[in-house]
């Protein structure tokens, strides 16, 4: 089959001696190995390790201990454990730098939009209250219809009544 380099179509990966890896992946991993190494249950395990390591390499009898005191092997561990912490804890941060940044924007996005609402529907409430000026209230309707009662009450009392006969 002959191989199409045609500009309409994709090029197919070669092969690369670099590890295919997926960044979004490896950005969970790296901020639950961070949220791990915060916890009480982490301080607790290297705490015992720790201490059974200095334990047994102090009180073992000497065939059987392999990094006597000043416990060279044990701080190359800590130190080994520490260089692929650091980047990861610093990965993690930044993803959640990344995380709020847009959650701020998402915030003032709809803070403003809230704004513009509160704006428009004052104007709305200012444009109804001016055309309320223009229509005949309740309390104006009463006190017109009072006076009109008082007015034809007087008028039908000056009124010279009709003979029965």
């Amino acid at each position: 089959m002959a191989r199409n380099n045609g500009l309409d179509t994709p090029r197919s990966k070669g092969r690369s001696l670099r590890p295919n890896y997926d960044p979004e992946t490896f950005g969970r991993l790296s901020e639950s190995f961070a949220r791990f190494l915060g916890t009480a249950r982490f301080l607790v395990y290297m705490t015992v390790f720790v201490a059974t390591w200095v334990i047994w390499n102090t009180v073992a009898p000497s065939n059987l201990r392999w990094d006597d005191y000043p416990f060279i092997f044990l701080t190359l561990i800590l130190s080994l454990q520490a260089s692929y912490a650091a980047p990861l804890i610093l990965l993690a941060q930044n993803r959640q730098a990344d995380r709020d940044r847009i959650q701020s924007n998402e915030d003032r996005a709809q803070n403003e939009r809230n704004i513009a609402d509160t704006e428009y529907l004052t104007r709305e409430l200012a444009s109804l209250r001016s055309a309320l000026g223009d229509v005949a209230t309740r309390d104006f309707m009463r006190s017109e219809l009072s006076d009109l009662v008082a007015e034809l009450e007087k008028k039908l009392s000056t009124q010279p009544k009709p003979n029965a006969n």
